[in-house]
């Protein structure tokens, strides 16, 4: 399950704090997952709140556990385009929820009208390569350092 971000829970999240009733596996949040909520509230900060492309926890809904962290990067740009990010605490990883949480991202995307979903990760990365592919995002350029992925649609399809 993807829980939304608010001002005070990636607070609370970039500082490492648990909040009421949170239950976090072993290793979460780690630096990126701090990472992304500093971003959060940098958007926040800097242009208001960016939903409906803001930042959210991924919660394992067989246990509850918050294993990792999911969302956008900030608000669609003036192409209707947003960028994306995910990250599991590593007993997570392998077993489909990175997938399943970026399907979910991609399709809510899509439903609040972006065009395009863009992504990346680094070349040795293979993990996230195959998140991205099975979630339905395409190969679309690289550099010396990453690989370049995007899932696109045309507005109102």
């Amino acid at each position: 399950m993807l829980l939304p971000l608010d001002a005070d829970r990636a607070r609370r999240l970039a500082a490492g704090q648990s909040g009421p009733g949170d239950r976090r596996a072993e290793g979460y949040p780690d630096a990126g997952d701090r990472a992304g909520a500093e971003r959060y509230l940098r958007v926040l900060a800097d242009t208001g709140d960016p939903a409906p492309y803001g930042a959210f926890e991924i919660q394992r809904r067989s246990d509850g556990l918050l294993i990792g962290g999911a969302g956008f990067h900030g608000p669609a740009d003036g192409e209707g385009r947003v960028a994306v990010g995910y990250g599991l605490v590593p007993a997570a990883r392998g077993k489909g929820y990175a997938a399943e949480a970026l399907r979910a991202l991609l399709e809510y995307a899509r439903s609040h009208g972006a065009v395009s979903v863009l992504g990346d990760t680094d070349r040795q990365n293979t993990a996230s390569q195959h998140v991205m592919a099975s979630a339905g995002m395409l190969a679309v350029g690289e550099d010396e350092r990453l690989l370049y992925y995007a899932a696109s649609w045309r507005a109102g399809s």
